[in-house]
């Protein structure tokens, strides 16, 4: 990939972003996290010469790929997919961030592997805000008392929360999933002391500006940036 393009289209990214916040009126900074998934480790070499610092796997075995090939402390590697609980051990090591702690199942997996391991998993908890039997995540009824429940094991430093909208043109159902989101994490930070709450992960390429102005500390973006895969 052309760097003088991709550095462009990082750019042009960036300034959404801030044009997205200056429309809410808010301020805090709002970290991009550039998604590489399918693409070969010399697409991340050339993020990082754009000034990507932070880059988003799906899978675990491509992860462990990347951070082989391209450095453990390159970037800041974020877990962006599913994690199943067998692949748990294997992950640990690799991401500074797990964005899909999408059960309690998967908490406990997560915790006993950090202790064992003298670690901290630093997580967001993937709600499902608007009960898509198709999305992933605790479901939002559910989320405040299974975040109190997640808080109590030991080894997991629950830092906010995660959510897809909905795959709509309907720019009000998009913004009522991140707007649900942002008001579960401020409620679960007042309720529950050991989730910090103050990272939300929303938003991709197509509709991380509207998660921006929704509170998004963290967007997912991929096809804005390296184009779409083939």
């Amino acid at each position: 990939m052309n760097a003088e393009v991709l550095a462009g289209r990082v750019a042009e990214v960036r300034e959404r972003i801030e044009r997205a916040k200056e429309r809410a009126g808010r301020g805090g900074e709002v970290t991009l996290v550039a998604v590489t998934k399918t693409h070969p480790a010399e697409v991340v070499r050339a993020a990082i010469q754009a000034g990507i610092t932070d880059v988003g796997e799906n899978r675990v075995q491509e992860l462990e790929q990347k951070v082989g090939e391209v450095g453990r402390r390159a970037v800041r590697w974020h877990l962006i997919g599913h994690l199943q609980r067998n692949k748990v051990k294997a992950a640990l090591p690799l991401f500074d961030l797990l964005h899909s702690l999408d059960s309690l199942r998967l908490a406990q997996a997560l915790s006993d592997a950090a202790v064992t391991a003298g670690a901290t998993v630093p997580a967001l908890v993937e709600v499902n805000a608007v009960g898509e039997e198709t999305k992933g995540g605790v479901p939002a009824a559910e989320a405040v008392d299974a975040i109190g429940r997640m808080a109590e094991l030991p080894g997991l430093e629950l830092r906010g929360m995660m959510t897809m909208a909905p795959f709509t043109e309907d720019e009000a159902v998009i913004r009522r999933a991140f707007r649900t989101t942002r008001e579960l994490c401020e409620r679960a930070a007042r309720q529950v002391a050991g989730f910090a709450g103050r990272e939300l992960s929303m938003g991709m390429s197509n509709d991380f500006e509207i998660a921006v102005e929704e509170g998004a500390t963290l967007v997912r973006v991929g096809s804005s940036i390296f184009g779409e895969r083939g």
